[in-house]
């Protein structure tokens, strides 16, 4: 009876250690739950021979594979699986790569050496729990679950129990993974193709297409992306592309003067858009009584420009950025100085982003069509004529957020705005270089020297509302305290 009850004992525990070296629980066959991962998806083969299939989970950052745990003499197939994902415009580029091996050993002779009886999964992130409780080491060994969590690159615990009170983190591509699986994560920024780089001077440096150099102007003769770099005297990009293609102009770091017209003309195009590259400055500057093109970047249709970078300009003929259709700013640092408006525009000006300083001989910003204001940070003076703006819009004027601060001798107000605005009248004309500042609810908002004389401010911004307080310094002076009320605010400072 002893013998009897002693081999009945010893079947009892093997057929237990034969099902826990599947290491598989309910909650794994089902794959678990996956968030921000790729996970390839391939057929598993459970002890009993049926097929279950991992679910498919697309993600813009991150790759990896479900882990799979095979019981000792189970065969699988050798799989591999590669994500990469690439960020538009300087993003981040990752790629992750795991692979299973295409025979596991049995689990006891693994937890004999230390090992772990399951394969991590590298670079995957699980929300659901792991519950090993079957893959136990008698060594101490690591082990874990498919269900478990890890992030990719990185170390983390899975979450996971040990039956045997063994250690259940996994680190990807760490030790303690018999498969030795190992996510690994390329960062690095994605360069822009140009159709063509150009070095500006007196005689220009062209490498690619669509363009070409007479002297010291660059010709822009079909569509593409250009990289501009370099200086010149009297010299100028020229956009031309006769079957009206779209062009990016990417300015990095120039330096173009040019006594005879725009710095930048664009004639005919699609769609012509430059961009200011990050960290660099470009300075444009010109010259003449150009009264066609007539701004120091000039543009026969829409012209829009984005980008980080800072751009400096000297409108010695007339405007600082102009088009005969409408101007659109994304972003940028600016610094212009005009003999006349330093934007304008025939139809429509919009700013969504950006930082300016405006400086214009007669209007700031001017638009003979409509103009939007949604974002962006601006300090706007006009001109010393009575009848000339710092801010002026012949149509709608629609603000919707973003700071705009203006002084000049007259204004326009939105015709629409996303919350109150004020409009203080100084009564009489007060010198150029004074120093002004508005004050909302105790708060400075504004100091600044308007470069010509002025007599009328305005203050759009998003901390205006209905019962703020304000009032205005002017030249050491402060005005009498005003409650702001809704929608338009005109104060007469006395």
């Amino acid at each position: 009876m002893d013998y009897r009850r002693i081999i009945a004992a010893a079947a009892s525990i093997a057929i237990m250690a034969s099902a826990f070296s599947c290491g598989k629980t309910d909650s794994e066959d089902k794959g678990g739950d996956t968030s921000s991962v790729s996970v390839s998806s391939e057929n598993t083969t459970d002890e009993n021979g049926d097929d279950t299939q991992a679910e498919d989970n697309d993600s813009e950052s991150e790759s990896g594979k479900s882990s799979k745990t095979t019981k000792a003499g189970d065969k699988s197939d050798s799989k591999t699986t590669t994500t990469t994902t690439t960020a538009k415009g300087g993003g981040t580029k990752k790629s992750g790569s795991s692979s299973s091996s295409s025979d596991s050993s049995d689990s006891s002779e693994q937890s004999a050496s230390g090992g772990s009886s399951s394969e991590s999964g590298g670079g995957s992130s699980s929300g659901g729990s792991s519950s090993s409780g079957g893959d136990s080491s008698s060594s101490g060994g690591s082990s874990s679950s498919s269900g478990g969590s890890s992030s990719s690159g990185g170390s983390s615990s899975s979450g996971g129990s040990s039956s045997s009170g063994g250690s259940s983190s996994s680190s990807s591509g760490g030790s303690g993974s018999s498969s030795g699986s190992d996510t690994s994560s390329d960062e690095g920024s994605e360069e822009e193709t140009y159709t063509a780089t150009i070095t500006l001077g007196s005689a220009p440096s062209i490498s690619g297409e669509n363009a070409t150099a007479s002297g010291s102007v660059v010709s822009i003769n079909g569509g593409g992306t250009f990289l501009f770099s370099g200086s010149v005297t009297d010299g100028q990009i020229y956009v031309n592309t006769a079957t009206e293609e779209k062009v990016k102009i990417v300015l990095s770091g120039v330096n173009i003067s040019n006594s005879t017209g725009p710095a930048i003309l664009i004639d005919d195009a699609k769609k012509c858009t430059i961009e200011l590259a990050d960290g660099t400055t470009s300075v444009l500057t010109d010259g003449a009584k150009d009264k066609v093109n007539d701004g120091v970047i000039f543009s026969n249709d829409t012209l829009k420009i984005k980008g980080t970078g800072s751009l400096t300009i000297t409108a010695n003929n007339a405007h600082g950025i102009a088009s005969d259709d409408d101007v659109i700013i994304d972003g940028g640092t600016y610094d212009i100085t005009s003999k006349k408006s330093g934007i304008f525009a025939h139809d429509d000006i919009t700013i969504n982003d950006g930082n300016f300083v405006i400086k214009g001989g007669t209007n700031g910003i001017k638009s003979k069509g409509t103009m939007n204001i949604n974002g962006g940070y601006a300090i706007v003076s006009g001109g010393t004529k009575e009848e000339k703006s710092s801010v002026y819009a012949a149509g709608a004027f629609n603000y919707t957020g973003g700071y705009l601060f203006a002084a000049g001798n007259q204004v326009s107000v939105p015709t629409t705005s996303a919350n109150p605005f004020i409009v203080a009248d100084l009564g009489s004309s007060v010198a150029a270089g004074t120093t002004v500042e508005m004050v909302l609810d105790g708060k400075q908002m504004i100091s600044f020297q308007p470069h010509n004389d002025f007599r009328c401010l305005m203050m759009l911004a998003p901390e205006i509302a209905s019962g703020s307080s304000f009032y205005t310094i002017v030249g050491g002076a402060s005005s009498e305290t005003f409650t702001v009320g809704a929608g338009q605010n005109l104060f007469t400072v006395k």
